[in-house]
């Protein structure tokens, strides 16, 4: 199984790159792991808050595969525990998932044709974080979440 993270956006700050590559290299040791940084539409600027969803929305449903699982990170979403992602994740390894996709949005949110698209909404939490430290909280989520499932020290519980 192959997880993608897909996000909206500039690429990582410097704050946030060192520590996104880190546990990206730590998720390497059980699943294949790939980044795609989606920049923002030209000219956004210019449209509107509904007009540069539709567009980042056009953007991301090119991208994906017919087949990839989409986790959309939204704040209506389930939340999960640690353990509750890794059971999550395991079920999506014994369902055969080839391309599980974790979708981080644009500054207002994913547009509702990919929230439609999506197979699973998926919020970190009620707080609101910036979008490049959800980068970070999301791959090390997912590390922790494999540890889980390896039985690992890595999670303290």
């Amino acid at each position: 199984m192959k997880i993608i993270f897909r996000a909206i956006g500039k690429s990582h700050e410097p704050y946030v790159k060192a520590g996104v590559e880190e546990f990206s290299s730590r998720i390497a040791r059980y699943y294949k792991v790939e980044w795609d940084i989606i920049p923002v539409p030209r000219n956004a600027a210019a449209l509107s808050e509904h007009e540069l969803k539709k567009k980042e929305g056009e953007l991301i449903l090119n991208a994906l595969g017919k087949d990839d699982y989409l986790v959309a990170l939204d704040e209506k979403g389930k939340e999960l525990s640690s353990e509750g992602l890794a059971a999550f994740l395991q079920a999506r390894a014994n369902e055969s998932s080839k391309q599980v996709v974790f979708l981080v949005g644009g500054a207002f949110g994913i547009d509702e044709s990919v929230l439609k698209r999506a197979n699973y909404k998926w919020s970190l939490s009620q707080l609101t974080f910036p979008h490049q430290l959800v980068r970070l909280i999301l791959a090390e989520s997912i590390y922790r979440a494999c540890t889980i499932l390896k039985n690992e020290k890595y999670h303290h519980k």
